[in-house]
């Protein structure tokens, strides 16, 4: 064994390194769930609302409005995760502009918190 090489590394990597990228064997195909990002909404929307205005395009597995941890109150965006893509698109061309409680929201695909290369907050500068 080489310096800094692990004991229990496999040559091969991980189980599901042959898969093809962004297929993942445990899942069925067509079945991946797609996560929506919904801004504008108004205050007075909450999860249930939320869950309630697109559950008519599809299998809503989530709805959640997210809040301001100290006040409690709405920060005017929200997340709506389908089952499936093919109701998740529809809903994102449906909805977006769609009124909701007085207010026009915008939907669009998600982006995933995970995916970013985030800076941790470091946003460059100069030496000293």
């Amino acid at each position: 064994m080489a310096a800094g090489e692990r004991a229990d590394a496999s040559p091969q990597g991980p189980s599901n390194w042959g898969a093809p990228a962004g297929k993942h064997p445990e899942r069925k195909a067509g079945a991946m769930a797609k996560k929506l990002f919904v801004g504008s909404l108004s205050w007075d929307t909450n999860d249930q609302g939320l869950q309630e205005a697109f559950a008519q395009l599809g299998e809503v597995t989530e709805a959640k409005v997210i809040c301001d941890r100290d006040s409690g109150r709405s920060r005017g965006f929200g997340f709506v995760t389908f089952a499936d893509d093919e109701a998740a698109d529809k809903a994102m061309s449906t909805m977006n502009g769609f009124e909701l409680d007085g207010r026009p929201i915008r939907v669009d695909a998600a982006l995933d918190r995970r995916a970013g290369g985030g800076d941790g907050g470091n946003r460059g500068g100069g030496s000293w």
